[in-house]
C-alpha cells in the first residue's frame, strides 16, 4: 500500500491534473489578493515612512551628540 505522500505525488505528476488544480486555485488567490492589496500598499508605505523617521531621529541625535562634545571640549 502506498503512503499518502506517494499518492499525492503520483496524482500531481499528470499535467492535466496540475492545470485543473491551477485553474481552481487561481480565482481564490485572485480574490484574496484583491481584498488585501490595499493593506499591503499601506504597510509598505508605512515601512518606508518609518525608516525615514528613524533615520531623521538618528541624525538629530548624532547632531546633538556632536554639539555636546564640542561644548565639553571648549570648557575643559
Amino acid at each position: 500500500m502506498k503512503k499518502l505522500k506517494d499518492v499525492c505525488i503520483d496524482f500531481f505528476k499528470n499535467e492535466d491534473t496540475k492545470k485543473d488544480v491551477r485553474d481552481m486555485v487561481n480565482p481564490i488567490f485572485t480574490m484574496i489578493y484583491n481584498e488585501i492589496y490595499v493593506y499591503v500598499w499601506i504597510i509598505a508605505i508605512y515601512n518606508i515612512f518609518f525608516i525615514f523617521i528613524v533615520l531623521a531621529i538618528f541624525f538629530i541625535i548624532l547632531n546633538i551628540y556632536r554639539q555636546s562634545n564640542i561644548k565639553y571640549n571648549i570648557t575643559i
